[in-house]
């Protein structure tokens, strides 16, 4: 090429920036082309070649670089031999199994200790045959593993697995992922087919009685099931009866029956209730009393939610460390009954966690109008914890505290003006609630 060619060939930006700089501009650009391709091979010969691949790789190279340049027909006839071992292995990552996997969780929330499972539909829906595949589903921090059959043309495999549900939390499940790998172990090839699903395992819940306790009667409240004779929230029509406020008559209803009727009202009240969870871990002597704590505080929260109570669910915060203030409660979620229990499955104990009479506090200055509390702790501290507590509380608040021992006696105390129950089981605190509402 003669140096007019050269000239005519220069690039219209070469006459404006120079030769040289074109010529440096494209070669980092083809640099960093090159570079990104080697990085994409060197992360998908990474993603399939296993350790023992490498060895093998490894060693044939060795065996083969010694053996050539010493001579060792040996060490060559060994290199090549693991190099058709790596070449052979490479054939069994060829194709992808299944046509499609399907991840299935019937359920998304469980109760604790209910059975749960998840369901693997495998289906063939192409004209081709697929193999038989190893399939790997993580549930948990463990991995379920099987070997789906090979599956004719249109037709499917549905399996299902049982998912653990012995203890309260989030459990992981998927993805679903095939796996195409020698005998020897020397290639692996994955295919991902689901994403993560979340299993809910709720703790576990009791129904108990109305909490009745803790209304304050209002005019602006919210309207309940109790019939009262005065109030702004129109129920119904009755007759009148000696005794009924005459300034209630409806007096077209009564001139067209010929009877004295009388309004009947819904009794509005107002009640901001506020469940307290301890999370201090030296509240509680093993894991089983704050497993009940939880349980006993998550009965009294969804049992608000579904009386359509104001509910607060309050739980320990952190503590301030190296001078951060940190919150001393936080909030859960009460929107909805689910929403509780999904926020309950996470929640743990913690060391930095703020000890009870501080929650309590903390949460008297944040909410406005409680007038039902409830304290729920282990028993590790005693009661003076919950009376220190009971005391940081607005004054006309009702207090009851709620100190959980598993397997234990169930007693009911009242201290100071301070209502103790000792619960052993769920159902003890349903009891002692039952006792005293009928008592109210």
């Amino acid at each position: 090429m003669t140096l007019t060619q050269t000239r005519t060939t220069i690039p219209e930006e070469a006459k404006k920036e120079g030769l040289l700089a074109v010529v440096i501009s494209r070669a980092v650009q083809a640099t960093r082309t090159a570079d990104a391709a080697v990085t994409r091979a060197t992360e998908a010969v990474h993603g399939v070649v296993t350790p023992i691949g490498w060895a093998v790789i490894a060693g044939a190279a060795l065996a083969l670089l010694i053996g050539y340049g010493w001579g060792w027909l040996e060490l060559i006839a060994l290199g090549w031999g693991l190099a058709v071992l790596v070449a052979a292995a490479s054939v069994w990552l060829i194709g992808r199994g299944a046509g499609s996997i399907r991840l299935v969780l019937p359920s998304p929330r469980v109760v604790v200790g209910e059975p749960a499972e998840a369901r693997l539909i495998a289906a063939s829906p192409g004209g081709r045959r697929f193999g038989g595949v190893q399939l790997e589903l993580p549930v948990g921090r463990r991995v379920v593993e099987r070997v789906l059959p090979a599956l004719p043309r249109g037709r499917a495999f549905d399996e299902q697995f049982r998912i653990p549900t012995e203890r309260r939390g989030v459990i992981a499940i998927g993805p679903a992922r095939t796996v195409r790998a020698d005998p020897i172990g020397l290639m692996r090839r994955e295919f991902v087919w689901s994403d993560t699903v979340d299993l809910h395992v709720h703790p576990r819940t009791v129904p108990i009685a109305a909490l009745s306790s803790g209304f304050i009667r209002d005019l602006e409240g919210t309207p309940t099931r109790d019939l009262t004779a005065s109030d702004i929230a129109f129920h119904a029509l009755r007759e009148y009866v000696p005794g009924d406020d005459r300034r209630f008559i409806h007096w077209r209803s009564s001139a067209k029956t010929g009877t004295f009727m009388v309004r009947q009202f819904e009794e509005t009240r107002r009640s901001r209730l506020m469940v307290l969870l301890d999370l201090d871990p030296g509240a509680y002597t093993d894991e089983a009393e704050f497993e009940l704590a939880v349980s006993a505080a998550a009965s009294v929260g969804a049992r608000a939610i579904r009386d359509a109570r104001t509910v607060s669910f309050v739980v320990s915060g952190h503590a301030s460390t190296a001078g951060v203030r940190q919150n001393a409660m936080r909030e859960l979620p009460t929107v909805s009954r689910d929403r509780l229990l999904d926020s309950l499955c996470l929640v743990e104990t913690e060391e930095t966690a703020v000890m009870l009479p501080d929650v309590a506090r903390a949460a008297a200055e944040s909410l406005a109008g409680v007038s039902l509390a409830f304290l729920v702790t282990g028993t590790a501290r005693g009661i003076a914890p919950l009376r220190s507590a009971a005391t940081r509380l607005p004054p006309g608040v009702e207090t009851i505290a709620v100190q959980c021992a598993p397997e234990g006696e169930a007693t009911a105390r009242t201290i100071a003006g301070l209502t103790v129950f000792g619960i052993g089981y769920l159902e003890d605190l349903r009891a002692m609630l039952a006792r005293s509402a009928s008592v109210a």
